[in-house]
């Protein structure tokens, strides 16, 4: 079985903080297999991470978050980024598309645009996979939901840390039972449900970090924009 983390951020995305780099030491240093970089309508960060991620002895799955006009999906060993505002249904095509895989992360979850406020549950169950544990809980409600809804609809699940700081990656994993460790063993066992979810609440002082330093980082921008 394979440790792999799908669902972290580098300071590409608006909301995080770390380089590659930072993120491919902590994934190493605790013992994972594979990381993907799935940084917020970016692919750039997560395509270097892919080429480095040998010289850390594991695998880099290119990747991004996804923001289509139902919420957030996952899209996982694309080589080219999806664009953000299509349709939800438009944005699985242009991942599969690609050879990829779609996964929906905390589609229970409104506030963090979780995609159950604006399509079916039957329009859920055409992704490839659901994220059924997200380490950066408040109650767990949300994952519980994901969970009952993954196994009643028959559909793979996975886990993330949906890490913007290096220290939180690995809070939550995807164990793979993959034929080998490559990015397509990954993705196909993860395709055929060969999936098991660990992971732990991300502690709130790691969450209140990561969320003070991703507002203090968009008003700069904003800032930036205004005098730019």
């Amino acid at each position: 079985m394979l440790s792999v983390e799908l669902h972290t951020h580098s300071a590409l995305s608006h909301d995080g903080r770390d380089s590659v780099e930072l993120l491919l030491e902590q994934a190493s240093g605790i013992g994972l297999d594979a990381l993907a970089i799935t940084d917020h309508d970016e692919i750039g960060a997560s395509q270097r991470a892919a080429e480095l991620a040998p010289e850390y002895g594991i695998v880099g799955i290119t990747g991004m978050e996804v923001t289509s006009t139902a919420g957030h999906v996952l899209a996982l060993g694309i080589d080219e980024a999806v664009p953000a505002g299509l349709s939800f249904a438009e944005t699985l095509d242009h991942i599969r598309e690609q050879g990829g895989l779609a996964v929906v992360p905390h589609p229970f979850q409104e506030s963090r645009h979780g995609v159950l406020e604006h399509i079916s549950k039957d329009e859920l169950a055409e992704a490839d996979a659901i994220e059924v544990y997200n380490s950066r809980l408040l109650t767990g409600r949300s994952n519980r939901q994901a969970e009952r809804f993954a196994r009643r609809r028959g559909l793979p699940m996975t886990a993330g840390s949906d890490a913007h700081i290096a220290e939180m990656v690995g809070q939550a994993v995807t164990k793979v039972d993959a034929d080998e460790q490559s990015v397509g063993a990954i993705l196909d066992a993860i395709r055929e449900g060969q999936t098991t979810v660990e992971g732990e609440r991300t502690p709130w002082r790691i969450s209140f970090r990561q969320a003070a330093g991703g507002a203090k980082r968009r008003v700069q921008s904003r800032i930036g924009s205004f005098l730019g």
